[in-house]
């Protein structure tokens, strides 16, 4: 019989001290859990999230931009964890602690209204690897529209904070 493994989130191997965001920390209570997932052939990272409907921009059946920036800087980072990660030909397993990055610089286009009560995907790959930085580019779809794209430059958290 042919089982299929049970796929691993990034966030979900986040060490201890860094497990508490409210975007995506599995140890905060209150937020929104999202979780993001390497592709098969570790090309990209997807990203699915409904949102809460109390993040409603000026028009009610719209997203506030912040939610969008902040789906964005959750994503990023864990995809930049997973492309650092992968580039050193690791996997993901259940005992991986991956090293964290944080967002240092995310800009983001805007090109459609992100509609309320939908489905999002979040769809990452890697434009660049250095020595401490990963470069992000984003889009966020919903019903299947484009609704922003985003690029993000993430630093590996130093040992010391």
């Amino acid at each position: 019989m042919d089982t299929e493994q049970r796929p691993i989130a990034i966030q979900d191997t986040y060490g201890a001290r860094f497990r508490h965001c409210w975007g995506c920390g599995a140890d905060n209570e209150d937020g929104l859990h999202i979780k993001s997932y390497p592709s098969k052939d570790g090309n990209e990272c997807v990203c699915h999230v409904t949102p809460p409907g109390q993040y409603t921009g000026g028009v009610p059946d719209k997203m506030f931009g912040g939610m969008i920036a902040t789906v964005f800087d959750c994503h990023g980072t864990a995809s930049a964890a997973w492309f650092a990660h992968n580039a050193k030909g690791l996997k993901l397993t259940e005992d991986t602690v991956i090293v964290r990055y944080v967002t240092a610089h995310l800009e983001i286009d805007f090109l459609k209204p992100v509609p309320m009560n939908t489905e999002l995907k979040v769809t990452s790959s890697v434009e660049e690897i250095g020595e401490r930085k990963v470069i992000v580019a984003m889009e966020m779809e919903a019903e299947n529209i484009v609704r922003a794209k985003a690029k993000m430059v993430a630093v590996r958290v130093k040992d010391d904070i």
